[in-house]
């Protein structure tokens, strides 16, 4: 079984020397992994829905669903759109252990935050990572939302708690699933620890993709009830409506 790796462990040795771009392959004269013609080639996320990131034609639009049903969330900060080859990064990193891609992804993302941060967004408190139930942990080895908000505290230099909250509901899977199924499926699956104080708090919800965002609302709405001040949600990349 898999570790959750520290950081000063081989994928941190790996990028620290000159690398080849893990998209084309070709050196990049740096210790950055990505080139800089692939880096700009990235299906970055253009007009989106101002709750939910959903990719929409317009900017400062707000789409159907939030209109309709308000997220308990205040807004989804996300870098991509899910398609090629984000999609293949996020994929090898989250089910075959390939962290250096994961540590790739949580850089770029890092940068775009920062970038955000400048231009206004408001700093979190604390950065909170989707948890995974017990099972799923084991079999995988490692949680991928703990080791991206692990990369981005660090890099952000802001704070990061993974006890905070719990999955204690084991469910099936939620690819394949629509939104009403998803927040079914995630009836009674999380909880605060007891000691948990969020209070007045900013907390920024850590995950790789946000599909419908029921997973997100569902966690936001219970840490909106427990005091906090404001939840947002970051992830890498935000997937289309179904048939866009």
């Amino acid at each position: 079984m898999r570790c959750q790796p520290h950081n000063t462990r081989q994928v941190y040795i790996w990028l620290n020397n000159d690398q080849f771009c893990l998209l084309c392959d070709e050196n990049t004269g740096t210790d950055r992994s990505i080139c800089e013609a692939c880096e700009t080639d990235l299906p970055w996320l253009g007009d989106q829905c101002e709750r939910c990131a959903l990719p929409m034609p317009l900017s400062d639009l707000t789409c159907t669903q939030c209109s309709i049903n308000s997220p308990a969330f205040n807004e989804v900060v996300a870098a991509w759109l899910y398609d090629f080859p984000v999609d293949t990064l996020v994929t090898r990193f989250k089910h075959q252990g390939k962290w250096p891609m994961g540590r790739l992804l949580a850089e770029l993302f890092a940068q775009f935050l920062q970038y955000r941060f400048n231009e206004g967004l408001a700093r979190p408190d604390i950065l909170l990572p989707v948890p995974l139930g017990t099972k799923r942990l084991r079999q995988r080895g490692y949680n991928q939302a703990a080791m991206l908000a692990g990369w981005l505290g660090a890099s952000l230099q802001l704070a990061v708690n993974e006890r905070l909250l719990k999955r204690i509901k084991q469910t099936p899977a939620q690819q394949g699933l629509d939104a009403k199924s998803r927040k079914r499926n995630l009836l009674g699956a999380f909880e605060l620890d007891a000691g948990a104080e969020v209070r007045g708090k900013h907390i920024a919800l850590i995950d790789d993709v946000l599909t419908t965002g029921s997973t997100a609302d569902v966690i936001a709405r219970m840490l909106r009830q427990a005091g906090a001040r404001q939840v947002d949600v970051y992830c890498l990349a935000r997937t289309p409506k179904p048939g866009d």
